[in-house]
């Protein structure tokens, strides 16, 4: 189970930074998403991988092997949201961009003589 989170988390990365060197605003907006997907997997597998625990601790003495922490969670749920804004207001910067240049490229130049 690590070694696929492990990764799909470097795949992940690998073609988020890929695509944001490239030279399209609209493959720069897919590669911060990603990105963004990975950093939210590697957060998750950060808080420990577990499967069926619960996520509070009850009352009396138990060992905390058992449980999930549920900080992480809590951190990736208000990532998701974040991210899914930033994208909505990256895609509208991203028309705004091509409405005035005429172009999608990030420097606004065409490599077309």
């Amino acid at each position: 189970m690590e070694t696929a989170l492990a990764l799909a988390i470097g795949i992940l990365t690998a073609s988020g930074l890929w695509l944001l060197f490239r030279p399209r605003t609209f493959q720069v907006v897919l590669g911060l998403s990603l990105l963004s997907y990975a950093v939210n997997l590697f957060i998750i597998a950060a808080g420990r991988l577990r499967t069926d625990a619960p996520p509070i601790v009850g009352k009396g003495v138990v060992d905390p092997a058992f449980y999930v922490d549920p900080v992480p969670q809590a951190l990736v749920l208000t990532a998701i949201v974040i991210s899914f804004a930033t994208t909505a207001l990256l895609l509208v910067v991203l028309l705004a961009s091509r409405g005035l240049t005429g172009t999608d490229h990030v420097d606004g130049e065409d490599d077309e003589p």
